[in-house]
């Protein structure tokens, strides 16, 4: 069993929903970060660069990206799981519909909260989602994999994500405080967030046909 999948008939209603939820939470920070203008995650200046070169919606720039990063996985062997084609697909597409329904703020006392909250709406997203075990996002994926062959988890996290930072900051994306803010923070909050919200496997000598369907 791959070390990111949960079996599918270890209560799969329950994993299924918690991953939905949390990657709804994750879209709607994403979402509420960029309408707030002060600076992105690195993979979302990306994803606003991207847009605008390829002039899409910022959250279809985003599952276009997802799909060309699983590309990537090929050669580093990595296993696509149920919850990896989810975050593919779904953080976009609510981003979108979010940055649809709410407009960008041009006042400091608007836009600050609005960063603060997304960065909070995103590393709690990311508790729910890798939490509930059906497998790692794309870019995640991308990481885990680079270190798999042997390159440490850190170093590979840093250097992806300067990459796209610096690749997006070029292509016109939102570089600014945001960006700092969710660099030193969003480490501590899914530090404490996934603990607290993964879900445990059923004990291993726990036959199939006595696990639940759900719970």
């Amino acid at each position: 069993m791959n070390n990111f999948v949960a079996p599918l008939r270890d209560r799969p209603t329950r994993r299924i929903l918690r991953c939905v939820g949390g990657l709804t939470l994750f879209g709607a920070g994403v979402a509420l970060q960029k309408q707030g203008r002060m600076g992105l995650a690195p993979w979302d200046v990306f994803h606003e660069g991207f847009s605008e070169v390829i002039d899409w919606p910022f959250g279809r720039a985003l599952v276009l990206t997802s799909f060309l990063v699983l590309f990537l996985w090929i050669p580093l062997r990595q296993r696509v799981g149920l919850g990896t084609l989810l975050n593919a697909v779904q953080i976009g597409v609510v981003a979108d519909i979010v940055i649809s329904l709410v407009p960008e703020q041009t006042s400091y006392w608007t836009r600050i909260p609005f960063m603060v909250i997304g960065i909070l709406l995103v590393g709690v997203g990311s508790g729910f989602y890798i939490g509930a075990g059906l497998g790692p996002g794309p870019r995640d994926g991308l990481m885990t994999g680079l270190a798999a062959r042997g390159m440490a988890i850190s170093r590979a996290r840093t250097a992806v994500e300067i990459t796209v930072l610096l690749i997006g900051w070029i292509l016109g994306g939102t570089v600014g405080v945001g960006t700092l803010a969710f660099a030193l923070s969003i480490g501590p909050i899914v530090g404490r967030t996934i603990p607290r919200l993964r879900m445990q496997d059923l004990p291993s000598a726990t036959s199939d046909d006595e696990r639940p369907w759900a719970e």
